[in-house]
This record gives structure tokens, C-alpha cells and sequence, in this order.
């Protein structure tokens, strides 16, 4: 029998495999209205955002520095530049909004902060840095927290293109928990006026990607997803959405792919290799050893135009203002970065880097660009994660295909997420408890080429392989 049929492993946890079964069911439900935004995002986003390195505080200087980076990376798929949260602000490091003077135009909206992006003088907003990280032949993207900033609410300024004012629209008894910026957006007539004003502007400066926080969990806001959409597509402009922060519920799957390109499936995700909360407290900062379970309940929701988000890679230098925390070296090791970076891949969830980009070192530089990891992110099927054979102790798998190209072939990724070396045994009788009818052998990847057919592997504390699995009987 033919290598692909079993391929899909059965999945490791029977809960899982329940969540991935009515995924599913969930996702034939929704196909019809998920059609028309598939055709943005046709695979997983890549990308760089501000926030992992810059925090709230990156100026227009530091970005193009970034951007320039970014670009020379551009042939192996990095395209989406995003600066995050904060680029209104005159003064992101004081303490709270009512310091951080928001910059709004005379319909409330806001606008970029002069003293941080000077091209944005005579009113023409981040126009023309997009137009310059366009000149690159990469897209751009920026960062807003949902709602309508309380000063515009506070003067009851007009929405432009609308009879309505700021206070109508705003929702002064709903407020971001985490974020004192904003106040809700109202579910009426005036709340829609405000999101198309807003994302109008915001369109006709040429912005390519839109991340909105505060919406998709602690709170989860459905109303202003939808007003968002709705927004978005009035505005004649091909925006991706995307939605955070995480963990985005199970059950709201069907209408955040309806709405949505990107959506977060975890609380904000850092440089910490595992992160167990106590009992009722928040995951934050989820670590690389939870996301393996947690990408492998959202598997059957990674599809063209529709990619769960497990947050951005905080690789590499966090400085001079990381978003969290003191500025540093990642407290990832090189061979959990790695891993990191294989399991996204493989997973299918949307690589976005958080390294401050000028500070790339050769290996990370490489490793980013690694050519097998880029093409299972961008072209693999990405399975669910598999069956553990026996032996394999602390050990976990995931499995993909990629049926065309320089790298056609069928693929698993092998992770050890143990605290100490391992030898695990890659012989016949092992692969047939993965593949039980097919007669099959291992070629571990080394720079995008198989070597010789191996028996076992050894893997470091955290470290991962990716092997080839060859038919005996097509040799």
C-alpha cells in the first residue's frame, strides 16, 4: 500500500483527537463563509514584529534598520515588517496612557507620534514608510489594541465619514483589563462608523497587516472581530487580521477563521523552554514545551487563509526594550531555539521573529533561513502530531508531507524534551508502530539533504532531528 495513506499517524492523546474531529466538523460548517478571505494568507505569515525587542518604544530609524534586514532574508519567505504596539506615543515609556500622549487627528483617530516617525509630517501618517518597506518588496504591517482611545471619547470628537460622535460609539463601561488606552467599541451603528473611519485611514496608508490585541481572549470580543472585518473589507484594501492575544477558546475556532487570518491559540509566548502555572493563574509566558500539545489541538484548523498563532519567535538579542522583561540574550539556548523553530514549522503556525534583526548572529541568521524548515512551514500538510512508539521515552513527533518541489517528500520531526541526552532506536520494527503497513527507513536532514539511512538517533537536553522516511519498497 502506497506511504501516504498512513502517514497520518494516529494521535497521541485521545482528547485531542476528539477536539481535531469536531474541528473539523466545525470547519466543513464554515467553509462557505470562509471563502472569500482565503485568499490572503495562503500559507502561514512570516515575518518580523517590533514588540519581542522594541517594546512599545521603536522609532522610525530602528525599524528601517530592521526592515533592511528583513529584506535581504525576503527570498526565503520572510515578507510581513510590523511595528507593534505603541507607535503613537510620544512617550512610551511613561507609566500609563494619560503620560504616554496618544497622537490623535481631528476625527480621534490614531496617528503616528512625531518625535518618533518624522516622515509622518503634513499629515500623511505612515505612508511613507509603507511605501518604502513596499520599495523593499516586503509588506507592512502595524499594531492597535480594539476599541477608540478614551481622549477621543472624552471630547466627543466627530467620526469622520459619519454623522455619529466618539461618544456614541464608545463603551466607557468596557475597558481592556490590561490595557488603559481605549474604551470599548459598542455594538450600534456609531461603533461600526468609528472601525471604518479608522481602518480607512489606516488602509489608504497602505498597510498590509493589522494585529489587534485586547480582542481574542481575557476579553474575547466577537462583536468588534466582526466590526473589524466588516471594516476591513469596506475599505477596498487586501488586510490581513490578525487577532491576539491567546489562548483563544477551542469553541470560538469556526468564527475567528470566518473573520480572520491569524488568530493567538496561547497567551503571549516568551523566551522560556517551560512555563506550568499554578492552579487558576494565567499560562503567561507560555513555554516551548506547552506549545507542543497546544498546536496539536488546533491542527485541524491550519488551513490556507486561516492559521492559528502561537506567537512570535523571541530568538536571538531582546533589546534595547523588550516587551517584557530586561533587555537580553534569549534565554532559549541555541538547541531550544531550534526546536522551537522546527516544531512552528512543521505545526504550520505563522513565524513571525522578535530577535532585533541588526543583531542577528551567523548561526541564528542561518538557522532562520534554513530551507527544509521553511518549505514544511510554507508547503508541508503538517499532520497531526503522532503516536510516540515505545522506547521513546519523554519524546514527541509530528509528521508532514510535502508533495511537490525540491524537498517532495514525507517528513518527521522528532523532539526530545527531556532533561537529559537520549538514543532512541529508528529500526523497522519502530517505524512500523508509526507506520504499521509499510516498510519504510530513516535519512536524517543535514542542511536540506539526506544523509545515510540511520538505525537510532541521538538527541540532546531539548533537541530536535528532522528525518526523511523512505519507502523500501520505491528504493
Amino acid at each position: 500500500m502506497p506511504l501516504r495513506r498512513f502517514f497520518s499517524c494516529s494521535i497521541l492523546h485521545t482528547r485531542i483527537g476528539q477536539l481535531c474531529f469536531t474541528a473539523v466538523l466545525l470547519l466543513l460548517i464554515a467553509l462557505p463563509a470562509i471563502g472569500a478571505s482565503s485568499q490572503l494568507a495562503a500559507t502561514p505569515p512570516m515575518g518580523w514584529n517590533s514588540w519581542d525587542a522594541y517594546g512599545l518604544t521603536i522609532t522610525e530609524a530602528q525599524f528601517r534598520q530592521n526592515v533592511r534586514v528583513l529584506a535581504s532574508m525576503r527570498s526565503r519567505g520572510w515578507k510581513y515588517a510590523v511595528i507593534d504596539e505603541g507607535w503613537y506615543m510620544q512617550d512610551p515609556l511613561a507609566s500609563g496612557a494619560p503620560f504616554q500622549h496618544f497622537v490623535l487627528d481631528a476625527n480621534g483617530r490614531l496617528i503616528p507620534a512625531l518625535n518618533r516617525f518624522p516622515s509622518a509630517r503634513g499629515g500623511v501618517g505612515l505612508r511613507p514608510i509603507a511605501d518604502w518597506v513596499h520599495a523593499q518588496g516586503l509588506l507592512f504591517g502595524i499594531h492597535l489594541v480594539r476599541g477608540i482611545p478614551r481622549e477621543s471619547v472624552r471630547r466627543n470628537l466627530p467620526i469622520a465619514g459619519s454623522k455619529f460622535t466618539a461618544s456614541e460609539a464608545g463603551d466607557t463601561s468596557d475597558v481592556c483589563p490590561w490595557d488603559d488606552g481605549n474604551y470599548g467599541v459598542r455594538d450600534n451603528a456609531a461603533g461600526q462608523a468609528w472601525y471604518d473611519a479608522m481602518i480607512s485611514l489606516y488602509a489608504s496608508w497602505g498597510i498590509d497587516f493589522l494585529k489587534v490585541d485586547c480582542i481574542s481572549d481575557h476579553p474575547y470580543k466577537a462583536t468588534e472581530i466582526r466590526q473589524i472585518a466588516s471594516a476591513i473589507r469596506k475599505s477596498g484594501r487586501p488586510i490581513l487580521l490578525s487577532l491576539s492575544p491567546g489562548p483563544t477558546a477551542l469553541g470560538h475556532a469556526a468564527e475567528v477563521a470566518k473573520y480572520a487570518q491569524m488568530w493567538r491559540i496561547s497567551d503571549d509566548h516568551w523566551d522560556v523552554w517551560s512555563h506550568v502555572p499554578e492552579k487558576g493563574k494565567s499560562e503567561f509566558p507560555l513555554g516551548t514545551r506547552q506549545a507542543f500539545d497546544r498546536l496539536a489541538e488546533w491542527n485541524a484548523w491550519a488551513a490556507p487563509g486561516h492559521w492559528p498563532d502561537e506567537d512570535m519567535l523571541p530568538f536571538g538579542v531582546l533589546e534595547p526594550h523588550p516587551g517584557w522583561g530586561k533587555p537580553r540574550l534569549s534565554r532559549l539556548t541555541p538547541t531550544e531555539e531550534e526546536t522551537e523553530f522546527t516544531l512552528w514549522s512543521i505545526a504550520r503556525s505563522p513565524l513571525i521573529l522578535g530577535a532585533n534583526l541588526t543583531q542577528l548572529d551567523p548561526g541564528l541568521r542561518q538557522m532562520v533561513q534554513d530551507r527544509l524548515r521553511i518549505a514544511l512551514n510554507q508547503q508541508g500538510d503538517g499532520a497531526p502530531m503522532a503516536h510516540v512508539p515505545s522506547g521513546w521515552s519523554q519524546m514527541r513527533c509530528w509528521q508532514s508531507r510535502i508533495p511537490s518541489g525540491e524537498f517532495a517528500g514525507h517528513y518527521l520531526a522528532v523532539f526530545n524534551l527531556s532533561e537529559q541526552s537520549q538514543t532512541i532506536a529508528i529500526d523497522t520494527a519502530t517505524l512500523r508502530q508509526l507506520l504499521p503497513a509499510e516498510a519504510v527507513v530513516a535519512q536524517p536532514m543535514q542542511d536540506g539533504k539526506p544523509e545515510a539511512t540511520i538505525r537510532q538517533l541521538t538527541l540532546p537536553a531539548h533537541g530536535n532531528a528532522i528525518l526523511r522516511l523512505v519507502s523500501t519498497a520505491s528504493r
